[in-house]
């Protein structure tokens, strides 16, 4: 049974690296016209070399105009949206306990303003061609797990309930909305790399402790969750955050 993918518009926000660009890799494999966004012009024509046709929408949507201006992008260059990932985020934040209230700002924005502001700018297109949408949270968000800013995990408890919570009015205009739930992933110039730099044998052996499969998961491991969620495959699937972890949290 196929993806049924080719052919469609998918737009997805921080994909010039880590896990959005692969995303968008694994999205053009299927027969997408991929729109990329970020923040780095640089960046994004990297990204887009590697992707032939591949729409570059540069813009900060954690703003609502900015999120307005890259919907726009793809929408004109496009015609159409059809499926939206909504990947930008980060959890590098202050240590627990040390919050501040320009701190709260900064981490909300990019964890959560980022994807509201993208789900209201491209809803009507989004209504019009029945579409999709797919929000990048973490597992931060479903239980507390030790050592992680208070902030990031905060701010992903709140996106994950938002999806459960729009996605009844979404459904009513026959637009599907899920999240995904990251464990720990590794990619260049993610927190893992360096954690692995600094000490693998401290890594090894919380992955032992705390994770079922006892290793680090890839970008490519996400990208496969969120081409099912998009596709037809899971098309009674909406509300729903789905965790992929390696077997680490409780709830």
């Amino acid at each position: 049974m196929g993806l049924e993918l080719d052919g469609k518009v998918a737009l997805v926000t921080g994909s010039s690296r880590g896990i959005g660009r692969v995303i968008a890799e694994k999205l053009h494999a299927q027969g997408c016209m991929v729109v990329i966004n970020g923040r780095n012009e640089g960046d994004l024509v990297i990204a887009a070399s590697g992707l032939p046709g591949a729409v570059i929408a540069k813009g900060d949507v954690s703003e609502p105009k900015g999120a307005q201006q890259v919907i726009e992008k793809g929408l004109g260059a496009c015609g159409q949206i059809d499926i939206l990932v909504c990947n930008v985020g980060s959890g590098r934040s202050v240590p627990p306990g040390e919050e501040s209230w320009e701190e709260w700002q900064r981490v909300f924005a990019l964890n959560l303003w980022a994807t509201t502001n993208m789900v209201e700018a491209s809803r009507n297109a989004l209504a019009k061609s029945k579409g999709t949408i797919v929000c990048v949270s973490s597992i931060c968000g479903n239980e507390v797990v030790p050592g992680a800013p208070v902030t990031y995990s905060v701010a992903k408890a709140a996106l994950n309930a938002y999806v459960r919570g729009i996605a009844r009015p979404l459904g009513k205009q026959g637009v599907r909305i899920n999240a995904v739930a990251p464990g720990n992933i590794l990619f260049d110039g993610s927190v893992w790399s360096r954690k692995l730099a600094e000490d693998d044998s401290v890594v090894k052996a919380m992955l032992e402790r705390d994770v079922a499969l006892a290793k680090l998961g890839t970008p490519e491991d996400v990208a496969g969750l969120v081409l099912y969620l998009v596709s037809s495959q899971a098309g009674f699937a909406t509300g729903g955050v789905w965790t992929i972890d390696g077997g680490q949290v409780h709830s």
